[in-house]
């Protein structure tokens, strides 16, 4: 399908003047450090709400897990179920409201800051940094290839510069802007993407003949899986895959556990609490926020899913074939193809939305996580008054790495380097994080000892157990001479359900085998408004 150039180039110039708009906006209300790094703590519930969520359900979930749906089914469906109830309610009522109060009462301005000067350690909070600034530009990549498949696709801009395009758009606005920038930015992109998903919702039904019959004729379709996913668990795209197949263990543990579960200590995430005035605001964020994650992640595995249909109807290939084996290209495919001229224009511009919002999220995160944490904490020992200027340097460089791994990492890479990333956090820093904000007996050691444990373990069963990773990066066999250490089962169990119950257990028993934090700072912490 030839797209209207000049619709096409009249729509990205406007959708571009907004968002440098409030880029400018951003730069000019960023005073100070509270600013760059915490919007000032004075956002609006529903900028909140809509800033989250952009930032959350990105490029990787509509094109990376909208095109896993196609190729294995609407068993991702709980991964929905997930991101409501523990990515938004969970998230906000629960986590949220304790982690804006300590980070009020400690002064904090990064997630790694909050973690630790409630343990005050500088290791920690410049560990933290560590990490997030190597690991999250694999996540980052990941948006970045969703992003510039769909521009590909769509208007045969080749590959290479569309990720350049998209990577300098973004970091224009976000070095300059700080978090005042990103958020406001975010909330618009969130609202074009919820009414980019709703209208692609009605669309599909509207092509495939209704509701009833489009999921029906998806469900008659189980005999045309392919042998070689039928042999590894496969059982139709509206059935869970057999229980305890390889094609299960993954969805399951990878998929639904690592991606719904590592959402609560994502850093990126995490600090949005601390950018409101009041819990209510939290409260009040819910409800915005529920409705916009299912039409978002919801309508986009759906979709995904019911391509199928449509490529079975028009062309008599199942979506996975249509897209040469590459999950990543089916939802640019589908869209594409079945969807009227206009709203391949819209769509667009929602894509463009849903990478920029989440890419500027994770610009900010990790300039800051090296800047403020890894820099300022970690090697200057706090000796440096402003690091605005190395947050951006940061920004600079970790947009850079961001955009190698977009050139290099593999075809159908983007759900599994989400769900990897995801995976790391929950190990390495949510055992931590919900031990600093629920339990006063947690200690410093405690802390420690939980971070290194599910970091280490975590990176240790993706290098050395995990068939998919293992087997890629090749170190095992080099080693040891075989693939994975373990096998059977073991190399189908996600990371997320070895080292994060590790780190949980060595959190607990190094906390009460280790002297209490002092009586005056716990107070301080745990300090009602």
């Amino acid at each position: 399908m030839a797209v209207s150039t000049p619709i096409l180039g009249i729509s990205v110039l406007a959708y571009m003047m907004v968002v440098f708009y409030f880029g400018w906006l951003g730069y000019k209300q960023t005073k100070d450090t509270d600013d760059y790094m915490l919007a000032g703590r004075k956002v609006n519930p529903f900028v909140l709400a809509f800033s989250y969520g952009a930032a959350f359900i990105s490029t990787s979930a509509i094109i990376g897990f909208g095109g896993y749906a196609a190729a294995f089914g609407m068993g991702i469906l709980w991964l929905v179920a997930m991101n409501i109830v523990v990515g938004i309610f969970i998230a906000f009522v629960i986590f949220g409201s304790r982690t804006r109060r300590m980070g009020f009462n400690l002064k904090a301005v990064t997630f790694p800051e909050l973690i630790g000067r409630r343990f005050q350690s500088r290791f920690i909070q410049g560990f933290s940094g560590a990490l997030i600034t190597i690991f999250m530009p694999l996540y980052a990549g990941s948006v970045l290839i969703g992003g510039a498949r769909f521009m590909e696709t769509v208007l045969g801009i080749e590959y290479n510069t569309a990720v350049l395009m998209l990577a300098i758009i973004v970091a224009a606005y976000v070095i300059t802007g700080g978090l005042i920038a990103v958020m406001y930015t975010d909330a618009l992109q969130g609202v074009l993407m919820f009414i980019g998903m709703a209208i692609l919702l009605v669309l599909t039904y509207a092509k495939l003949g209704g509701v009833v019959e489009a999921h029906q004729a998806l469900t008659n379709m189980a005999y045309l899986v392919p042998d070689n996913l039928a042999a590894v668990g496969h059982t139709g795209w509206t059935s869970m895959p057999a229980f305890n197949s390889p094609t299960w263990w993954t969805l399951v543990s990878t998929i639904i556990l690592g991606v719904g579960i590592g959402v609560l200590a994502q850093p990126q995430l995490a600090v949005r609490f601390m950018t409101v005035e009041s819990t209510r605001s939290l409260k009040r964020a819910v409800l915005s926020g529920g409705p916009f994650i299912f039409m978002m992640a919801g309508v986009a595995y759906i979709v995904g899913a019911l391509s199928n249909v449509y490529f079975f109807n028009t062309q008599g290939m199942i979506s996975l074939d249509v897209a040469g084996g590459n999950i990543d290209k089916i939802i640019p495919e589908y869209i594409n193809s079945a969807m009227p001229d206009y709203f391949v224009v819209f769509f667009l511009l929602t894509l463009l939305a849903a990478a920029m919002s989440t890419l500027s999220s994770q610009f900010h995160a990790m300039g800051t996580a090296f800047g403020h944490d890894f820099y300022r904490e970690g090697i200057m020992k706090g000796k440096i008054a402003k690091t605005i200027n190395v947050t951006r340097a940061g920004i600079a460089t970790t947009i850079m790495i961001s955009v190698i791994l977009a050139y290099i990492l593999p075809p159908g890479i983007i759900a599994r380097a989400t769900a990897i990333f995801f995976g790391l956090c929950a190990a390495a820093f949510l055992p931590m994080y919900t031990g600093a904000i629920f339990w006063k007996r947690m200690t410093r050691q405690g802390a420690t000892a939980s971070l290194l444990v599910g970091t280490f373990a975590s990176l240790f069963w993706l290098t050395f157990v995990h068939a998919k990773e293992a087997s890629a990066l090749g170190i095992s066999q080099a080693l040891f001479g075989k693939v994975t250490l373990l096998t059977g089962t073991w190399t189908v169990v996600d990371p997320i359900l070895v080292a994060t119950p590790l780190a949980i257990i060595v959190a607990i028993v190094v906390s009460l085998m280790t002297k209490p934090e002092s009586k005056e700072h716990i107070e301080l912490c745990f300090k009602r408004e």
